[in-house]
Protein backbone atom coordinates (compact mmCIF):
# COMPACT_ATOMS: atom_id res chain seq x y z
CA UNK A 1 0.00 0.00 0.00
CA UNK A 2 1.37 3.42 -1.04
CA UNK A 3 2.44 5.67 1.64
CA UNK A 4 -0.40 8.02 0.07
CA UNK A 5 -3.28 5.89 0.64
CA UNK A 6 -2.21 4.89 4.07
CA UNK A 7 -2.59 8.39 4.77
CA UNK A 8 -6.24 8.61 3.76
CA UNK A 9 -7.42 5.89 6.48
CA UNK A 10 -10.67 6.84 8.56
CA UNK A 11 -9.94 8.10 12.02
CA UNK A 12 -11.90 6.34 14.78
CA UNK A 13 -14.06 8.94 16.13
CA UNK A 14 -13.39 6.63 19.37
CA UNK A 15 -9.99 7.61 19.94
CA UNK A 16 -9.32 10.32 22.80
CA UNK A 17 -6.08 11.42 24.63
CA UNK A 18 -5.63 11.89 28.01
CA UNK A 19 -2.95 13.78 29.90
CA UNK A 20 -0.79 11.43 32.12
CA UNK A 21 0.10 12.80 35.88
CA UNK A 22 3.76 12.46 36.23
CA UNK A 23 4.28 15.62 34.50
CA UNK A 24 2.13 17.39 37.65
CA UNK A 25 3.74 15.42 40.22
CA UNK A 26 1.18 16.18 42.75
CA UNK A 27 -2.24 16.39 41.20
CA UNK A 28 -4.12 19.63 41.87
CA UNK A 29 -7.11 21.54 40.84
CA UNK A 30 -4.83 23.67 38.88
CA UNK A 31 -3.98 20.64 37.03
CA UNK A 32 -7.26 19.80 35.91
CA UNK A 33 -7.96 23.69 34.94
CA UNK A 34 -4.58 22.99 32.63
CA UNK A 35 -5.48 19.85 31.21
CA UNK A 36 -9.15 21.38 30.66
CA UNK A 37 -7.19 24.30 28.67
CA UNK A 38 -5.88 22.25 25.81
CA UNK A 39 -8.99 20.27 25.65
CA UNK A 40 -7.74 16.93 26.55
CA UNK A 41 -10.85 15.13 27.80
CA UNK A 42 -9.11 12.40 30.21
CA UNK A 43 -6.65 12.80 32.57
CA UNK A 44 -4.59 9.56 33.78
CA UNK A 45 -3.21 10.24 37.83
CA UNK A 46 -0.19 8.49 39.44
CA UNK A 47 -1.23 7.16 42.63
CA UNK A 48 1.71 8.25 44.32
CA UNK A 49 0.43 12.09 42.90
CA UNK A 50 -3.27 11.53 44.52
CA UNK A 51 -2.22 11.75 48.07
CA UNK A 52 -4.78 14.91 49.13
CA UNK A 53 -7.98 12.99 47.19
CA UNK A 54 -7.35 8.99 48.17
CA UNK A 55 -9.71 9.78 51.00
CA UNK A 56 -12.04 11.63 49.06
CA UNK A 57 -12.32 10.42 45.58
CA UNK A 58 -16.13 11.74 45.06
CA UNK A 59 -14.37 15.17 45.63
CA UNK A 60 -12.47 14.73 42.73
CA UNK A 61 -14.70 13.03 40.31
CA UNK A 62 -17.12 16.24 40.86
CA UNK A 63 -14.06 18.40 39.95
CA UNK A 64 -13.86 16.37 36.74
CA UNK A 65 -17.03 16.25 35.90
CA UNK A 66 -17.60 20.21 35.66
CA UNK A 67 -14.63 19.74 33.39
CA UNK A 68 -16.07 17.48 30.89
CA UNK A 69 -13.18 15.24 31.77
CA UNK A 70 -12.50 11.43 32.42
CA UNK A 71 -10.38 9.77 34.86
CA UNK A 72 -9.47 6.87 32.79
CA UNK A 73 -7.53 4.80 35.25
CA UNK A 74 -4.50 5.75 37.53
CA UNK A 75 -1.56 4.24 38.04
CA UNK A 76 -0.66 2.15 41.06
CA UNK A 77 2.53 3.25 43.03
CA UNK A 78 3.35 5.56 46.51
CA UNK A 79 3.35 5.08 50.42
CA UNK A 80 1.13 2.26 51.35
CA UNK A 81 1.14 -0.10 48.58
CA UNK A 82 2.81 -3.33 48.35
CA UNK A 83 4.65 -3.01 44.69
CA UNK A 84 6.33 -6.28 45.59
CA UNK A 85 5.60 -8.46 42.15
CA UNK A 86 8.19 -10.63 42.06
CA UNK A 87 8.41 -11.95 46.01
CA UNK A 88 5.80 -14.70 46.28
CA UNK A 89 5.82 -14.29 49.39
CA UNK A 90 4.50 -10.65 49.74
CA UNK A 91 2.27 -11.51 46.77
CA UNK A 92 -0.85 -11.99 49.08
CA UNK A 93 -0.03 -7.46 50.75
CA UNK A 94 1.13 -7.09 47.11
CA UNK A 95 -2.71 -8.19 45.93
CA UNK A 96 -4.56 -6.85 48.34
CA UNK A 97 -3.51 -3.71 48.57
CA UNK A 98 -3.73 -3.09 44.64
CA UNK A 99 -7.51 -4.74 45.17
CA UNK A 100 -8.33 -2.15 47.81
CA UNK A 101 -7.36 0.71 45.69
CA UNK A 102 -9.13 -0.71 42.43
CA UNK A 103 -12.71 -0.61 44.68
CA UNK A 104 -12.20 2.03 46.98
CA UNK A 105 -10.62 4.59 44.16
CA UNK A 106 -10.48 3.19 40.65
CA UNK A 107 -14.70 2.04 40.73
CA UNK A 108 -15.38 5.24 41.71
CA UNK A 109 -14.85 6.88 38.35
CA UNK A 110 -15.88 3.66 36.11
CA UNK A 111 -12.21 2.56 35.13
CA UNK A 112 -12.31 -0.35 33.31
CA UNK A 113 -8.81 -0.91 33.31
CA UNK A 114 -6.00 -0.70 36.21
CA UNK A 115 -2.27 0.55 34.97
CA UNK A 116 -0.06 -0.87 36.78
CA UNK A 117 3.83 -1.05 37.26
CA UNK A 118 5.59 -4.13 38.59
CA UNK A 119 8.09 -2.46 40.75
CA UNK A 120 12.04 -1.76 40.49
CA UNK A 121 14.36 -3.75 38.18
CA UNK A 122 16.57 -6.32 40.30
CA UNK A 123 19.99 -5.66 40.25
CA UNK A 124 21.11 -8.13 38.37
CA UNK A 125 18.41 -8.14 36.11
CA UNK A 126 14.93 -9.81 35.62
CA UNK A 127 15.41 -13.70 35.20
CA UNK A 128 12.88 -16.44 33.96
CA UNK A 129 11.64 -17.11 36.76
CA UNK A 130 11.04 -13.68 38.02
CA UNK A 131 8.96 -13.15 34.57
CA UNK A 132 7.28 -16.21 35.81
CA UNK A 133 7.08 -14.80 39.40
CA UNK A 134 5.29 -11.61 37.81
CA UNK A 135 3.05 -13.55 35.93
CA UNK A 136 1.26 -15.58 38.62
CA UNK A 137 0.88 -12.41 40.61
CA UNK A 138 -0.41 -10.39 37.76
CA UNK A 139 -2.75 -13.14 36.80
CA UNK A 140 -3.91 -13.78 40.40
CA UNK A 141 -4.44 -9.74 40.70
CA UNK A 142 -6.18 -9.47 37.20
CA UNK A 143 -8.70 -12.41 38.68
CA UNK A 144 -9.65 -10.14 41.55
CA UNK A 145 -10.23 -6.67 40.06
CA UNK A 146 -11.63 -8.21 37.12
CA UNK A 147 -14.82 -9.38 39.70
CA UNK A 148 -14.87 -5.33 39.80
CA UNK A 149 -15.03 -5.17 35.95
CA UNK A 150 -11.47 -3.74 35.91
CA UNK A 151 -8.84 -5.42 33.55
CA UNK A 152 -5.49 -5.21 34.86
CA UNK A 153 -3.01 -3.73 32.75
CA UNK A 154 0.90 -4.21 33.39
CA UNK A 155 3.23 -1.49 31.82
CA UNK A 156 6.68 -2.46 30.67
CA UNK A 157 9.18 0.23 31.84
CA UNK A 158 12.96 0.48 31.59
CA UNK A 159 14.31 0.19 35.14
CA UNK A 160 11.27 -1.89 35.79
CA UNK A 161 11.44 -5.39 35.63
CA UNK A 162 9.63 -6.11 32.49
CA UNK A 163 11.67 -3.43 30.13
CA UNK A 164 13.16 -5.87 27.37
CA UNK A 165 11.53 -7.14 24.25
CA UNK A 166 11.88 -10.56 25.21
CA UNK A 167 10.65 -9.73 28.85
CA UNK A 168 7.51 -8.24 27.57
CA UNK A 169 6.76 -10.85 24.74
CA UNK A 170 7.39 -13.54 28.20
CA UNK A 171 4.93 -11.62 30.49
CA UNK A 172 2.23 -11.56 27.70
CA UNK A 173 2.85 -15.22 26.55
CA UNK A 174 2.37 -16.57 30.18
CA UNK A 175 -0.61 -14.67 31.38
CA UNK A 176 -4.26 -15.23 29.99
CA UNK A 177 -5.51 -12.86 27.31
CA UNK A 178 -8.87 -13.02 28.52
CA UNK A 179 -7.61 -11.47 32.24
CA UNK A 180 -4.31 -9.75 31.55
CA UNK A 181 -4.15 -6.66 28.73
CA UNK A 182 -0.87 -4.51 28.76
CA UNK A 183 -0.39 -0.40 28.19
CA UNK A 184 2.50 -0.08 26.54
CA UNK A 185 4.47 3.28 26.36
CA UNK A 186 5.83 3.93 22.89
CA UNK A 187 9.08 5.37 24.53
CA UNK A 188 9.95 3.23 26.94
CA UNK A 189 9.78 0.12 24.32
CA UNK A 190 11.63 2.19 21.85
CA UNK A 191 14.26 2.21 24.97
CA UNK A 192 14.18 -0.68 26.45
CA UNK A 193 15.00 -2.04 23.01
CA UNK A 194 12.54 -2.56 21.20
CA UNK A 195 10.46 -2.43 18.37
CA UNK A 196 7.10 -0.04 19.14
CA UNK A 197 5.55 -0.46 16.03
CA UNK A 198 5.92 -4.26 15.98
CA UNK A 199 4.97 -5.11 19.70
CA UNK A 200 1.88 -3.17 19.53
CA UNK A 201 0.80 -4.89 16.26
CA UNK A 202 1.54 -7.78 17.64
CA UNK A 203 -0.38 -7.76 20.92
CA UNK A 204 -2.82 -5.38 19.26
CA UNK A 205 -6.00 -7.63 21.07
CA UNK A 206 -4.20 -7.21 24.52
CA UNK A 207 -4.26 -3.45 24.30
CA UNK A 208 -5.94 -2.08 27.25
CA UNK A 209 -4.49 1.58 26.22
CA UNK A 210 -1.55 3.00 24.82
CA UNK A 211 1.28 5.70 26.17
CA UNK A 212 2.92 8.15 24.08
CA UNK A 213 5.68 9.89 23.95
CA UNK A 214 9.63 10.06 22.06
CA UNK A 215 12.79 9.61 22.42
CA UNK A 216 15.96 11.65 20.42
CA UNK A 217 16.02 10.59 16.63
CA UNK A 218 19.14 8.80 17.62
CA UNK A 219 16.99 5.79 19.22
CA UNK A 220 15.27 5.25 15.78
CA UNK A 221 15.59 1.83 15.69
CA UNK A 222 17.65 1.09 19.07
CA UNK A 223 18.21 -2.24 20.34
CA UNK A 224 20.14 -1.65 23.80
CA UNK A 225 21.25 -1.55 25.97
CA UNK A 226 18.84 -0.27 28.32
CA UNK A 227 19.94 3.67 28.86
CA UNK A 228 20.97 4.55 32.37
CA UNK A 229 19.23 6.76 35.24
CA UNK A 230 22.48 8.45 35.37
CA UNK A 231 22.01 9.25 31.70
CA UNK A 232 18.73 10.35 32.26
CA UNK A 233 19.92 12.35 35.35
CA UNK A 234 22.28 13.95 32.47
CA UNK A 235 19.53 14.53 30.05
CA UNK A 236 15.85 13.78 29.59
CA UNK A 237 15.85 10.31 27.72
CA UNK A 238 11.70 11.78 27.36
CA UNK A 239 11.25 13.88 24.70
CA UNK A 240 8.34 15.68 22.76
CA UNK A 241 6.51 13.77 20.28
CA UNK A 242 7.61 14.53 16.62
CA UNK A 243 11.40 14.45 18.48
CA UNK A 244 11.99 11.36 15.79
CA UNK A 245 12.88 8.41 17.69
CA UNK A 246 9.46 6.76 17.72
CA UNK A 247 7.57 6.22 14.90
CA UNK A 248 4.22 7.82 15.68
CA UNK A 249 2.58 8.29 12.13
CA UNK A 250 3.34 4.59 11.65
CA UNK A 251 1.86 3.79 14.98
CA UNK A 252 -1.25 6.06 14.46
CA UNK A 253 -2.05 5.37 11.21
CA UNK A 254 -1.95 0.83 12.15
CA UNK A 255 -4.38 1.56 15.37
CA UNK A 256 -6.84 3.40 12.91
CA UNK A 257 -6.84 1.23 10.13
CA UNK A 258 -7.08 -1.78 13.30
CA UNK A 259 -10.20 -0.13 14.57
CA UNK A 260 -8.86 1.09 17.70
CA UNK A 261 -11.17 2.87 20.01
CA UNK A 262 -9.37 3.04 23.19
CA UNK A 263 -6.98 5.75 24.65
CA UNK A 264 -3.76 7.43 24.44
CA UNK A 265 -2.18 9.02 27.06
CA UNK A 266 0.00 11.48 26.75
CA UNK A 267 2.69 10.46 29.43
CA UNK A 268 5.23 13.13 29.75
CA UNK A 269 7.79 14.17 32.37
CA UNK A 270 8.03 17.41 33.98
CA UNK A 271 9.78 20.06 31.76
CA UNK A 272 13.33 20.79 32.46
CA UNK A 273 13.87 24.42 31.90
CA UNK A 274 17.79 23.80 32.11
CA UNK A 275 17.29 21.65 29.12
CA UNK A 276 15.37 24.47 27.01
CA UNK A 277 11.62 22.45 27.81
CA UNK A 278 9.79 25.42 28.91
CA UNK A 279 6.98 25.23 31.47
CA UNK A 280 4.36 22.55 31.66
CA UNK A 281 2.24 24.68 29.72
CA UNK A 282 4.49 25.20 26.99
CA UNK A 283 5.19 21.19 26.56
CA UNK A 284 1.25 20.00 27.01
CA UNK A 285 0.87 23.14 24.11
CA UNK A 286 3.60 21.23 22.09
CA UNK A 287 2.86 17.88 22.22
CA UNK A 288 -0.84 18.70 21.32
CA UNK A 289 0.26 20.58 18.42
CA UNK A 290 1.89 18.18 17.38
CA UNK A 291 -1.55 15.74 16.83
CA UNK A 292 -3.03 17.97 15.60
CA UNK A 293 -0.75 19.86 12.76
CA UNK A 294 1.46 16.79 11.43
CA UNK A 295 -1.17 14.28 12.61
CA UNK A 296 -3.92 15.90 11.92
CA UNK A 297 -5.75 14.44 14.44
CA UNK A 298 -9.52 16.23 14.16
CA UNK A 299 -10.41 15.79 18.11
CA UNK A 300 -8.49 15.25 21.30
Amino acid sequence: MSVFLRRRIIVSSNIHFAMGGAIFGAFTTESVSLIAKHGLPGVEPYRSGLTAWLDKPQALKALLDEHGMRLITASNGGLGQSMAFIDPSKRRETIADHVAFCGDFLKIFGCTHFKINMGSRPQNGTTVDDIKAIAETVLELGKRTLEMGVTIAPHPHIWGPIERPEEVRALLDQTDPDIVSWIPDTAQLNLGGGDPVQLIDDYYDRLAAVHWKDSKASYRGYTGPTPTKEMHAEEILYKDLGSGGVDHPAIWTMLNERGYDGWITLDLDPPRPNEGEGSVDDKIEINCKYLTETLKVSHL
